[in-house]
């Protein structure tokens, strides 16, 4: 039974990764990016209304190929927009991500999922689920290394 165990944790392991965290505030994004020679990933959702996005996060978002690659390239930016009042954010971070909706998302596009570089240029957008989360990684590791 152990055994079993063991090789199901293994093989869970190999697809499923622990989530990377999440930032909130582009102006600290842009400081880590620029001391650590990455890119910004942000993402446009809405965690409680919103099935494509809540499905980003928990399908995609923590596979172990993205896992890795955040971890190495990118500094992870979420603009949350909850409608549920309970879900409410405070008032200063509401203005953060309206701000960065503003900049990137004027289309009110969810989810929307945005490549910027280390001076908040975009590099490239992508617009809702992707059809393979597999492919959706690998654009985004391939979109880096074309402007690396």
């Amino acid at each position: 039974m152990r055994l079993i165990l063991a090789l199901l944790f293994f093989i869970t392991s190999s697809f499923v990764s622990i989530a990377p965290e999440w930032g909130h505030n582009y102006k600290e994004a842009l400081q880590i990016a620029q001391k650590e020679n990455k890119f910004i990933l942000v993402n446009f959702s809405g965690s409680d209304w919103c099935g494509p996005c809540i499905r980003l996060h928990k399908e995609v978002f923590v596979l172990a190929d993205f896992t890795k690659l955040a971890n190495e390239k990118l500094v992870l930016l979420n603009a949350d927009f909850p409608r549920a009042k309970k879900n409410q954010l405070p008032p200063a971070q509401q203005k953060l991500n309206d701000d960065l909706a503003e900049k990137y998302n004027n289309k009110g596009a969810f989810p929307l999922t945005v490549l910027v570089d280390q001076n908040g240029k975009v590099i490239k957008s992508w617009d809702g689920f992707p059809a393979s989360p597999v492919e959706f990684i690998a654009d985004i590791q391939q979109t880096i290394q074309d402007h690396q």
